[in-house]
């Protein structure tokens, strides 16, 4: 039984600088099918839905964006039209978005998240399934960084720390994927979450106080921060 008090450190597979092409192939198609079954793709486009207005165009930026299933599904669902940019530090992530998505209206970026200038800022950005990489401190600096590089604001999409959750992930993936990242990675994923009040710990820190945190199914938060 794994001890799920405290966050873990563990680094996931993903995390790696080694992976195949076709490693992160399929487990950016494995994601996208799981976003898809559990909800994770309705919780972003709520996400999306605080900040626009009818018929209003948005620029919209994610970061960590992987293979692109979130850009696209926000997409599918709005009919007004978006400007996208999608971020990931991975080039074989990006290039798998350029594959599968070369249809949007979008501009991939393969570079640190934090390193990139926009010469325009986006209306929102946003991230799902990303910031359970990264240290409470290194949160900090990355909540700061989406407020100040946004116009409207951000929103965040991640994992709640949950035993439930753990073996959730964890019964379904041994049955149902293909993927060893996937296995390994999505339960992991669960581990390495996020209480409420943990993030409400980071928002302090980071002088952030204009936020909301709603539960969502499938053990998610969904975070919304507008600008003043």
């Amino acid at each position: 039984m794994p001890n799920l008090k405290f966050r873990s450190n563990t680094k996931e597979l993903l995390d790696a600088d080694d992976i195949s092409f076709e490693d992160i192939k399929c487990n950016m198609k494995e994601l996208n099918i799981i976003n898809t079954l559990l909800g994770g793709h309705s919780i972003t486009i709520k996400g999306i839905n605080n900040f626009k207005s009818k018929n209003e165009a948005l620029n919209v930026c994610e970061i960590g964006c992987g293979g692109g299933d979130n850009i696209n599904a926000i997409s599918k669902a709005n009919n007004t039209h978006f400007n996208f940019t999608g971020v990931d530090l991975k080039k074989e992530c990006i290039d798998f978005a350029k594959q599968q998505y070369f249809h949007l209206n979008a501009t991939w970026i393969a570079c640190d998240y934090s390193k990139v200038i926009f010469e325009k800022k986006p209306d929102v950005i946003f991230s799902s399934l990303f910031c359970h990489h990264f240290t409470e401190e290194q949160l900090i600096f990355m909540l700061k960084w989406m407020k100040e590089n946004s116009v409207k604001g951000f929103f965040i999409n991640d994992l709640q720390r949950s035993i439930i959750a753990y073996f959730l992930i964890k019964w379904l993936t041994s049955f149902f994927s293909k993927s060893l990242l996937v296995k390994n990675d999505a339960p992991l994923s669960v581990a390495r979450g996020f209480h409420k009040k943990e993030w409400n710990i980071i928002f302090e820190k980071a002088g952030i106080t204009d936020y909301s945190i709603k539960w969502k199914w499938a053990f998610r938060y969904l975070i919304v921060c507008k600008n003043a």
